[in-house]
C-alpha cells in the first residue's frame, strides 16, 4: 500500500519476502500493520537519516528500536568496528575489550560490581530470571501488564481473571505452566503490588523502570521507591531491564535518574552501540553464584562478541554528562513543537531524556489499559503522513520514539507540525462529515470547511495548487 511515497521496489521486496520469512519480516513489529501500511525496505542510514530501497529520505525516529544513540554509521563507531574485524571477528575465547567494557559499565551503575554479557535482551532476561530463582530458591515472578522484557516463555503471560493471580499464556507455544510462575499486575499501582506479595514469595520482581513497551508510560512518584521496599519486604530480587533505558536517559540509567537501586540489572541495545549485545549484571555475591564459580549455569557462543564490544566502547566513550544534557533538551524541543502542533486537541506527550511517545488521548496515559485505549487509527493515520513527509516514526503506538545525538530542531519541526494537525483534525472533521453526509448535505461541509484545508493546504512547503498528496484523497473521492 502506497501512502504518498514511491515504494515500488519496497513493494516487489515485500513480495518476495512473503514467501520466505514470516510476515516478510524478522521482526513482527517491522511489518508495520498496526499503521496500516507494508513494510519499508531500507538500503542505508547515515547520521540523523536512513534511505530506503526507492531513494526515500527519512529522518529517523526508531534508531534500530534504541542502540544508535549516536545516529547512522558513526565514523568513531564504524572505525572500532573496522580495526577490530581486522584483528578477527570472534575467538571464542576472552578479550581484554570485554574486561574494559566492563569495567566501564561497572563505573556508570553502581549496583554492578560484576557482570555477565550475552548476544540479545531476551537472553539477558532470561539469565536474570534464572539466577534470581537460584538465589532465593523460589520460581514466580513478578512483572506488570505491557511490559515486555523479550520472548521467554514465562514472560509471554498476560493476566488471570482475578487480581495477583497466575498468568494465562499470551502466545500459542507458551505452556500453562511456564506462564502460570508469572504474575502480573498493573503499572503504577502500588496497591496491586502490596496485594500480589501478600499472596505470593517472588524470585523476582521484574521491571522496566521507565516502560516503553507500551508507549512511554514513566513511574509515578515514589513508585519505584516502594518497588524497591516491596521487594526486601517480600524477600524477592528487584530486576531493573533497562535494555532501553539504560545509557540512554542517563549514564547510570533509569536507577541514576530515580535514585532506586535494583538487585539485578539487564542491558542491551546501547551497550553494543548497532550490534548484538545485552548483559546482566548485579552484586558480587549474585553474579558469583554463576558458572564457572558457582552452579547456576549460562553460557554462550558470541557472549561478549569482539565486534559488538568494540562498538560498545566506541558509543559510551562518547556519552558523556553534556551528551546527556543535550539529549534531554533536544528531546523536549521536539515535544514542544508537537504540543505547538496539537493545541487543544486530544493528545498526550510524554517524555524522557532521548525518549517520547505521542498518544492521541485525551487523558494522561498511566498503564497499559489506558495505553490500549488511545486512538489507534488517528496514530496510524499521523504515522503514515509522517512517512509521507521524510519522517520516519515507530509504526506501532506502543513503541516509543527513540531519539539521537545527531538531530537538530529546525530539521525536524516542520515536517512534524503539518500531519500532526491533519491527523488530529481529521479525526474530528471525519466525524462531522459523517454525521452531515448521512443527511444528504455534503457539499455543503465541504464548502463550510474548505478553507480550513485550504489553509493546512498552503503551509505545505513546496504548495503549487490544491490538492497534492495522498493525504487528500479522502476529501476528493
Amino acid at each position: 500500500m502506497s501512502t504518498g511515497l514511491d515504494d515500488t521496489r519496497s513493494t516487489a521486496i515485500y513480495r518476495r519476502a512473503v514467501s520466505l520469512l514470516p510476515g516478510g519480516v524478522n521482526s513482527p513489529v517491522r511489518a508495520m500493520r498496526a499503521i496500516g501500511r507494508d513494510p519499508l525496505f531500507i538500503a542505508r542510514g547515515e547520521g540523523a537519516e536512513i534511505v530506503d530501497v526507492d531513494g526515500n529520505s527519512f529522518v529517523d525516529f526508531v534508531c534500530s528500536w534504541g542502540p544508535l544513540i549516536l545516529g547512522h554509521a558513526h565514523p568513531q563507531v564504524v572505525e572500532a568496528i573496522c580495526e577490530q574485524a581486522k584483528l578477527g571477528s570472534t575467538f571464542g575465547a576472552p578479550t581484554e575489550a570485554e574486561v574494559d567494557l566492563a569495567e566501564e559499565v561497572t563505573r556508570r551503575f553502581p549496583s554492578i560490581e560484576m557482570m555477565r554479557m550475552t548476544s540479545s535482551g531476551t537472553e539477558a532476561s532470561m539469565s536474570a530470571i534464572r539466577l534470581a530463582r537460584a538465589a532465593t530458591g523460589r520460581e514466580k515472578l513478578l512483572k506488570f501488564a505491557g511490559a515486555y522484557h523479550g520472548h521467554v516463555d514465562g514472560l509471554l503471560a498476560e493476566a488471570g481473571s482475578g487480581l495477583a493471580t497466575a498468568g494465562i499464556p499470551s502466545s500459542p507455544g507458551v505452556t500453562d505452566a511456564a506462564a502460570a510462575a508469572t504474575v502480573i499486575v498493573p503499572w503504577n499501582d502500588p496497591e496491586a503490588v502490596a496485594a500480589a506479595c501478600a499472596l505470593h514469595e517472588f524470585a523476582a520482581i521484574l521491571v522496566e523502570p521507565i516502560p516503553a513497551n507500551m508507549g512511554l508510560v514513566p513511574p509515578q512518584s515514589s513508585f519505584l521507591e516502594s518497588l524497591r521496599e516491596f521487594a526486601d519486604v517480600n524477600g524477592a530480587l528487584l530486576v531493573f531491564d533497562e535494555v532501553i533505558s539504560g545509557f540512554r536517559v542517563s549514564a547510570g540509567g533509569a536507577q541514576e535518574l530515580y535514585g532506586v537501586q535494583p538487585d539485578l540489572t539487564i542491558l542491551g541495545k546501547i551497550l553494543g552501540g548497532g550490534l548484538p549485545a545485552a548483559a546482566f549484571g548485579g552484586s558480587r555475591a549474585l553474579m558469583e553464584q554463576l558458572a564457572p564459580v558457582g552452579s547456576v549455569y549460562q553460557a554462550g557462543t558470541l557472549s561478549g562478541n569482539p565486534l559488538a564490544v568494540a562498538a560498545g566502547r566506541a558509543t559510551l566513550a562518547l556519552l558523556d554528562d553534556e551528551a546527556y544534557l543535550r539529549l534531554a533538551a533536544t528531546t523536549e524541543n521536539l515535544a514542544a513543537a508537537l504540543r505547538e502542533a496539537a493545541g487543544s486537541c486530544p493528545v498526550q506527550i510524554v517524555t524522557e531524556p532521548g525518549l517520547m511517545t505521542v498518544f492521541f488521548a485525551e487523558q494522561p496515559v498511566r498503564d497499559y489499559e489506558a495505553a490500549k485505549a488511545a486512538d489507534g487509527e488517528a496514530h496510524a493515520a499521523w504515522c503514515r503522513a509522517l512517512l509521507a513527509r521524510g519522517v520516519y516514526p515507530p509504526p506501532s503506538q506502543f513503541e516509543a520514539w527513540l531519539r539521537g545525538h545527531r538531530l537538530s530542531r529546525p530539521r525536524v519541526r516542520e515536517p512534524l507540525l503539518i500531519p500532526t494537525v491533519i491527523a488530529i483534525r481529521w479525526k474530528l472533521f471525519a466525524k462531522g462529515i459523517a454525521f452531515i453526509t448521512r443527511r444528504g448535505f455534503w457539499s455543503v461541509a465541504l464548502t463550510r470547511t474548505l478553507p480550513f484545508w485550504l489553509a493546512i493546504g498552503s503551509t505545505l512547503p513546496g504548495w503549487k495548487g490544491w490538492p497534492r498528496s495522498a493525504i487528500w484523497k479522502p476529501f476528493l473521492s
